[in-house]
């Protein structure tokens, strides 16, 4: 009796707790997605059976049609491709390079093409090499020691900076306008530190650009792997009369017609307004382009389908947008902004996922104070699944352009420390990819998608689950 009255008095001085509608319906989001989640699926289709997916490419066209049989299978209330022109470049045969310490000794060191970049001469380029830590540089050397040699641009990213993407922005200029600015000196060449944090053998593409520079003044561009860059540094401080030969046959070819892929679930209440959520299905061509950004597309395309399988119905109108082209021209984020402006769209939000497949920290929102600080009044509900990252920040490339002042713009953030160990490089591939975390990563998606819906983007008071 004594036991029973004990046990009486403990459960009646222990506080309930119940479930709010809202933690039900995100633990049975992330439940689906982790039970029976199909980004996985649908992430080793593009990669290990299309691949690599390069705008302008024979795998962009398969990685259109693929992504929109597989939203038809979906049961959306409407799915269509949206027509893009892109550019083409094409990589061409493998390069090749090494540096030359005395006639007839050479070391072979791996490099790629950087994207848009011309081709070296048929034969090849050979030249002496100068060393700079930047753009900046180039003014302080001048002509005299650029002219006729090749530039190499060896400024690492920065380690000391625990946001990764920081570190990226901080050197990527070397990639994008080295080739250019060395060009004004008189350069035949440039040569670029890949876009790594760790030491190893993978040169990283990316995009690079010449400007107005007039097509007979453009000097080709490549990146050298990081222990390339290494070793070329330390060899040219023991011998700075060693020379470069590197040889590569890439092309620009004229733009050709590509596809942005759409699905959509109609809003049951708000139905004009309406919420993105997407990533960019075109990839550099090295790898597969697995986290990069296959992942982002396949968890956008599961965000519609968790919310649908788990017997949400959104007010609002919910797209899933895969851009086409934001690697080397952004044309499927600027067309998608432009036929929405042209349609007199209301849109309210934009989630884009472009930061790999890893485990989800957070979020960054490009938004008004007061819609930035509701959505960190959800804090709560999202802490139970590790995600506490809710920064202002900016959204994303594809959805930049959506940007007017008044909608909600949102980037997943996932863990970034080895992000660019894959970034535009030949091991940015399917097995680098966990299942479990990509797949929290598309539940912590529809989690916010779900709760923006649900509380709209410029509510009145915060909304505490």
């Amino acid at each position: 009796m004594r036991t029973v009255l004990l046990l009486a008095l403990l459960l009646a001085s222990t506080p309930f707790f119940s479930q709010t509608e809202d933690e039900k319906q995100i633990k049975a989001i992330y439940d689906k997605a982790l039970t029976d989640g199909k980004a996985y699926d649908w992430l080793d289709h593009l990669s290990n059976q299309i691949g690599g997916r390069l705008s302008g490419s024979v795998q962009a066209q398969q990685a259109v049609e693929y992504t929109k049989e597989q939203l038809d299978l979906l049961g959306l209330d409407r799915v269509w491709l949206q027509p893009v022109m892109v550019p083409k470049w094409m990589r061409g045969t493998p390069e090749f390079a090494y540096f030359e310490t005395k006639p007839g000794l050479t070391t072979n060191v791996p490099i790629c093409a950087l994207g848009g970049s011309v081709a070296t001469p048929d034969g090849g380029l050979k030249a002496g090499v100068v060393e700079v830590n930047g753009i900046e540089d180039l003014e302080k050397l001048g002509r005299e020691k650029i002219e006729g040699k090749i530039v190499f641009y060896n400024r690492p990213m920065d380690p000391t900076l625990i946001n990764t993407f920081a570190s990226y922005s901080g050197c990527v200029d070397q990639r994008y306008s080295g080739a250019a600015e060395a060009a004004k000196f008189g350069a035949l060449g440039v040569i670029v530190r890949s876009m790594n944090l760790r030491l190893d053998d993978y040169p990283h593409t990316g995009s690079m650009g010449y400007g107005d520079m007039p097509v007979n003044k453009r000097i080709p561009a490549a990146a050298i792997s990081t222990k390339g860059a290494e070793l070329l540094s330390a060899t040219l401080k023991l011998n700075p009369n060693i020379k470069f030969y590197f040889r590569q046959n890439c092309k620009q070819y004229e733009d050709v017609q590509s596809y942005n892929v759409i699905g959509e679930i109609k809003g049951s209440t708000y139905p004009n307004e309406i919420m993105v959520v997407g990533g960019h299905l075109d990839s550099w061509d090295l790898g597969d382009g697995s986290h990069d950004d296959g992942a982002g597309c396949v968890q956008s395309m599961d965000v519609l389908r968790l919310l649908k399988e788990t017997g949400y119905r959104p007010q609002r109108t919910l797209r899933v947008v895969l851009f086409m082209n934001e690697e080397n021209g952004l044309r499927g984020g600027n067309k998608y902004a432009e036929v929405a402006q042209d349609k007199g769209e209301n849109h309210v939000f934009a989630l884009e996922s472009d930061a790999g497949g890893f485990t989800p920290r957070g979020f960054t929102i490009d938004a008004s104070e007061e819609n930035l600080e509701q959505i960190q009044g959800w804090k709560g509900l999202f802490e139970p699944y590790l995600i506490h990252m809710f920064d202002k920040g900016g959204g994303g490339a594809d959805i930049g352009p959506l940007k007017d002042g008044n909608m909600v713009l949102v980037g997943l953030r996932p863990d970034t420390q080895r992000y660019f160990d894959h970034h535009h490089a030949e091991n940015d591939t399917f097995e680098h990819v966990n299942k479990r975390e990509l797949e929290l990563g598309a539940a912590t998606m529809a989690s916010l998608v779900y709760l923006i819906d649900k509380y709209g983007t410029i509510p009145s008071k915060k909304v505490k689950g």
